[in-house]
Order: structure tokens, then sequence, then C-alpha cells
């Protein structure tokens, strides 16, 4: 049977994509760029879900049940080196800097990492922080012995520290900080952020990732998908008002100034960065991310080090003209 004359538009390429967690302010370019129809544009079908946790990101779209999703570079360092060629790659890094930190009271005793000694920490157990914190210690010669670790749960940490139970805490600080608003506080005022990033544990985190599959069957459509993400990030950054807005409209419950004051702090303290601003967003530095391999190969006593290749590929990045991060007030 002869083919029909005339142009056939191609069916969109359906994306199933998860988040990290819950929805929350840091997620609005997600859905930004869905209402606004840049999927769209590009030819996709995108389905995004909510997120169990940035390491379950790599979990679950090495099951097959997503296509991509928005999750940490550490989690797939750590698969990519047991299960090579099954793990996801990091396509877009959007946490320049990892929100790796410890967390005390500005009027406390604790004031530089050494201070940790002899002192309490809480910390969940298997959390990325207290699970890097040996190699913290040791890099700052900090008798890591001397620390008195005590499990907590993750939604008390800081209820606890407020209370005087523990010295300090190892947070996320994407959400410890918004924590610390609902509870009334001043986040920066009252308390002491050391961020690993700044004591010589130098890590990505958090970025856009998609399956080897994907990446090898449709590399147009994740090229798409990553226009389409690079550019509502820059909007919803310069925009969050609307931005936050229109997540709320998908998502009732969340409370509109919090998830703004996390959108612009997420952005101001872990996406523009330095480096963001010399290689533009979504890209990062070879000799970097091979230190951050190294690291956690070391940390979690992987059998392998994978190469920085089979953890990212800047192949399907917008051009750098296009990836320039934009100023917003801070």
């Amino acid at each position: 049977m002869p083919f029909a004359s005339g142009a056939v538009a191609a069916e969109p390429v359906k994306i199933k994509f998860t988040l990290d967690w819950k929805i929350q302010g840091l997620h609005a370019p997600y859905y930004w760029a869905k209402a606004k129809g840049y999927f769209k544009d590009e030819n996709l079908d995108v389905t995004i879900d909510q997120g169990e946790g940035s390491a379950a990101t790599v979990t679950r779209v090495m099951s097959g049940a997503y296509d991509a999703g928005f999750g940490d570079i550490n989690a797939i360092i750590q698969n990519a080196a047991t299960r090579p060629g099954e793990a996801p790659v990091m396509i877009y890094m959007i946490y320049n800097k990892a929100p790796f930190a410890l967390l005390t009271k500005a009027d406390g005793p604790i004031k530089t990492l050494k201070d940790l000694e002899g002192t309490k920490l809480g910390a969940p157990a298997g959390g990325a922080s207290v699970k890097l914190l040996p190699l913290l210690a040791k890099q700052n010669n900090v008798d890591y012995a001397r620390i008195n670790l005590t499990t907590v749960s993750p939604a008390l940490q800081e209820q606890l520290l407020l209370q005087g139970q523990v010295d300090s805490v190892a947070v996320f600080t994407a959400t410890s900080y918004m924590n610390l608003v609902s509870l009334k506080l001043d986040p920066d005022k009252d308390f002491r952020w050391m961020y690993y990033t700044d004591l010589g544990l130098d890590l990505y985190s958090n970025g856009v990732m998609v399956s080897p599959k994907l990446a090898k069957e449709k590399p147009e459509a994740v090229k798409g998908l990553l226009r389409a993400i690079n550019r509502a990030l820059k909007e919803t950054v310069a925009n969050p008002d609307a931005a936050i807005e229109m997540l709320a409209a998908e998502e009732p419950l969340i409370k509109k100034d919090i998830e703004k004051r996390r959108l612009l702090y997420v952005y101001s303290t872990l996406i523009d960065t330095p480096e963001s601003r010399e290689l533009g967003l979504g890209d990062l530095s070879d000799k970097r991310v091979t230190s951050n391999i190294a690291t956690i190969a070391a940390s979690f006593e992987l059998p392998k080090v994978p190469t920085a290749g089979e953890v990212f590929s800047r192949a399907f990045l917008p051009p750098k003209a296009d990836r320039v991060p934009p100023t917003i007030a801070r």
C-alpha cells in the first residue's frame, strides 16, 4: 500500500519523569515547562510524579518504571560501580553545590569543625550527610571518634537542636532551612551553617538524569527535554510569584510563601554558583566530577571507580549562551 502524501506529524515521545520528593518550590521548573507547553513544543508528552528521595530517583529509573528524573549524582556513582551500564546518566547538573551541611546554633559553642570533638551530633541513620562525615572529619583533622553520634528522626532534627538535646545536626539544607522558617526562626541569623563543600568535600548533588535506553534511542527527545527544563528554570526564578501560583494550582496544599522562599534559597545557594556562571547552567567541571567520584568511591567502599563518562554527559545540553544563570534579587 503506497504511503499517504504530505508530512505526518511524529507521535509525541512519552517520558515518565520522577521528582526527588513531594512537590516543593524547587520543583516549579518542571511543572512550568509542562503548563507553558514547552514540553509539547519539543514533541514530548511528559508525565511528572512525586518522588521518595534523591537516591530513589536512580532506583526508579533503573527499574524501568521511569525514563528520567531529578535526583542525586552520588547515587548514580554508587550504582555505576555495582551495575555498570545500567545506571542512569546525569545530563543537566542543577545543584552545582551539594546541600550537605552541619547545622548548629549561632550562639552555641560550635564555631569550627574542630569544635565538634566532644559534642553530640544528631543525624538520621544512613543519611548522606552523616555517611560522608568521617571523610569530612579526616580532611579537616577532626577526631571523628570523639564526635558523639545520635540517631534522630529526620522530622525532629531541628527541634532536638533547639531543645539542646544535640549540639549540631547533619542536614540537607534545602529542607532544614525552610523547616526553620516554618518554626518562625531566622535561619541566617539564629543558626550557623557549615557546608561540606566549603570544608573541602566539594561534591555535586541533584540534577536531571535519564535512562541509558532513552539517551541511546531518543537523543533528540532528550535534547528537547533539556531545552524545555533549562528555559523553565530561568523563567521560574525570574518570576517566582507566578511560578508558585502555578505550582499551587498543581498542589493546593503548599504554603506559597514558604515555597517561594525555598525556590529562591535553593537557586541562590545551590544553583547560581561561580562555576555555573563560568560553565553555564547544567554543565560541570570534568576535574571536579572526577574528584567527586573518587570521594564517593572511597566513602562507600565501592568495588570499582566509575569514569566521569559513565556518570555524566554534556552531549544533550543546550548551547552555553542559553544557559546563563539569571541574576535575581537576593
